[in-house]
């Protein structure tokens, strides 16, 4: 049996909708999911008596799916099931989002459960490579996500973001803590000129089973508000939510949409 843990956004809908059986869908207090409604809440601090909770309930395998906040613990909260898990806790908290996941789905393997990826229980989430848009890239936008998976590279080893614009092959926003959607709209506010891309991709050395990027029609939206051209998105590597509704807007706003061999 699978256990889909869900975050915020729309990705826990979709993965819950493609997933062989039913999900036990979960939620962490504090990141409660708003497109599935969870069975089962548990606070973090009590994160080893909902591992075997989901033990008792013949859970076998679990899925990490939606944006979570990172908590803010209350010590007299921790029970005694979560109590030798306190010492690897604390370092996943102190970490980057990578660390803090790989810490997360250690974890959870040591509990004896499958820890599998959202792309995994839903592979169609992923787009084949190619420009599935009537737009298409050109010499320059080319230069451009070359640019964009340096720089994408080079933020991985400080573990803060998955993507960034570029324009003229100079970067001119990156990702940071509030993600993508702030990027772009804090993009927006400055009149600096058009032109330019979004390149979104995984971190090199990242675990996929968690945290892979994903794009939605908010992203094209607000890529457009933004002045961008288009969105580059490295190929098998990258979900794109609602995949019909995404070319269409890319087609209605002039922007092109390329998924990018890496």
């Amino acid at each position: 049996m699978l256990a889909l843990i869900a975050g915020t956004g729309g990705l826990p809908a979709e993965v819950a909708a493609r997933a062989p059986g039913r999900p036990l869908i979960c939620a962490m207090a504090g990141s409660e999911p708003d497109s599935v409604d969870p069975e089962i809440t548990f606070r973090f601090e009590q994160l080893g008596s909902f591992l075997e909770r989901l033990k008792a309930a013949e859970v076998t395998e679990i899925c990490m799916a939606g944006a979570v906040q990172r908590p803010n613990i209350d010590p007299s909260a921790i029970d005694a099931a979560t109590l030798p898990l306190v010492p690897v806790l604390q370092g996943a908290l102190a970490s980057g989002d990578d660390g803090a996941l790989r810490a997360i789905i250690g974890i959870f393997e040591q509990a004896g459960f499958a820890v599998r990826a959202a792309h995994e229980v839903a592979p169609d989430l992923l787009m084949a490579a190619g420009v599935p848009t009537k737009v298409q890239p050109g010499e320059l936008d080319k230069a451009d996500a070359d640019r964009g998976a340096q720089i994408v590279a080079a933020m991985s080893a400080a573990d803060i973001g998955q993507s960034c614009a570029v324009r003229k092959r100079q970067a001119i926003a990156v990702e940071n803590v509030f993600g993508t959607d702030w990027m772009l709209a804090a993009l927006a506010q400055r009149p600096d000129g058009q032109g330019g891309l979004l390149f979104k991709a995984p971190k090199p050395a990242q675990d996929r089973r968690a945290d892979l990027p994903a794009i939605g029609v908010e992203t094209v939206e607000a890529a457009a508000k933004a002045g961008l051209s288009g969105i580059v998105l490295e190929a098998g590597g990258v979900i794109v939510l609602d995949q019909d509704a995404v070319i269409a807007a890319c087609d209605r706003l002039g922007l092109y949409l390329w998924l990018r061999e890496a």
